[in-house]
């Protein structure tokens, strides 16, 4: 039997490259090899967004990302989390076996924490929720980020604290990162995040390509000065995910032996991101024409994710006692 494989991404707003390497590649990677659970949390999102329109909008749109990167739902069950309530009741049982001391090591809200002392109790429980939307389907491997790790080791904590508690009941999930790409750099040079402003849109036009790509920092080696430190590079590290492998080495062989600046490296690395992401942006605004469509697939993938969530909660309750 193929290994069921459970994500989700947050509705916040357009993703970029780092959402694409980090985790949603995989998804469409992984479909054929895998029984694929991906849903859009929209649960989650509601820590920082309410206005009911920007939900809304926010959680179509990223239905249409997923089908534009390539996500099947002939292979895939694709669903909004808010169409499994049955991932909140788990998580209030879950809760109940959770102490605060250990949620207060997690990195999400230590994270917050730092940035804002008034923290409202759904970023707090984050892990928690999270633990609940894998562990309900039974999920084997979770495609995550470097920085999603933690979420995982909390999913599978909380399951043998239940195990022990009550018996048998929930798998322990395993992460899933793909080593060379845990980690996608930002415009500035930082880790890609959208709370740095250093984002290249996933679906970018070719001007915002251009934007972005020539407001990289770079230092002042010459043009004609070899760069020994190219893998330091941050336009070099972009051109490791956009580039054709022979284009790479003559970029590569450029940094090392000079005559190749700045300048050459992020023309080239404009071209082959526009030529990477220019199929998928096209997919995406044919897809985006027929709304209806995408939300009957949000519809029937959400009915089937419930149909097993129920089943799960079913054996949950009883033997909680209610």
């Amino acid at each position: 039997m193929k290994k069921r494989l459970l994500s989700g991404v947050k509705p916040t707003g357009r993703p970029h490259i780092g959402n694409y390497f980090g985790a949603m590649k995989q998804f469409v990677d992984m479909q054929d090899d895998h029984d694929a659970h991906i849903f859009i949390a929209n649960y989650h999102a509601l820590t920082g967004i309410q206005d009911a329109k920007q939900m809304h909008e926010n959680t179509i749109d990223m239905a249409i990302d997923y089908l534009a990167i390539g996500l099947n739902p002939e292979k895939t069950i694709l669903f909004k989390q808010s169409d499994v309530p049955q991932v909140t009741e788990l998580g209030w049982i879950f809760n109940c076996i959770t102490t605060m001391p250990y949620l207060m090591r997690a990195h999400s809200f230590k994270d917050a924490e730092a940035k804002n002392k008034d923290i409202n109790v759904g970023t707090f429980d984050y892990p928690v929720l999270m633990a609940a939307d894998i562990l309900i389907q039974d999920a084997d491997i979770v495609p995550v980020g470097a920085d999603q790790k933690q979420h995982i080791e909390y999913a599978r904590d909380i399951a043998e604290k239940f195990n022990r508690t009550y018996g048998e009941t929930f798998k322990l999930p395993n992460d899933h990162i793909i080593e060379t790409v845990k980690t996608v750099p930002g415009t500035d040079g930082q880790k890609m995040s959208k709370s740095y402003g250093n984002t290249i849109p996933l679906f970018a036009t070719l001007d915002e390509i251009t934007k972005a790509v020539m407001s990289i920092p770079t230092d002042s080696t010459p043009l004609a000065d070899p760069k020994p430190k190219y893998k330091e590079d941050t336009v070099y590290m972009l051109h490791e995910l956009f580039t054709p492998m022979k284009k790479l080495n003559e970029v590569e062989d450029g940094y090392k032996n000079g005559g190749y600046g700045y300048g050459d490296s992020k023309k080239d690395l404009i071209e082959n991101i526009d030529a990477y992401i220019a199929p998928m942006r096209e997919k995406r605004a044919e897809i985006a024409k027929d709304t209806d469509m995408v939300t009957v697939i949000l519809e029937e993938g959400g009915k089937k994710a419930r149909e097993y969530a129920e089943k799960k909660m079913e054996d949950v309750r009883a033997k909680v006692g209610i």
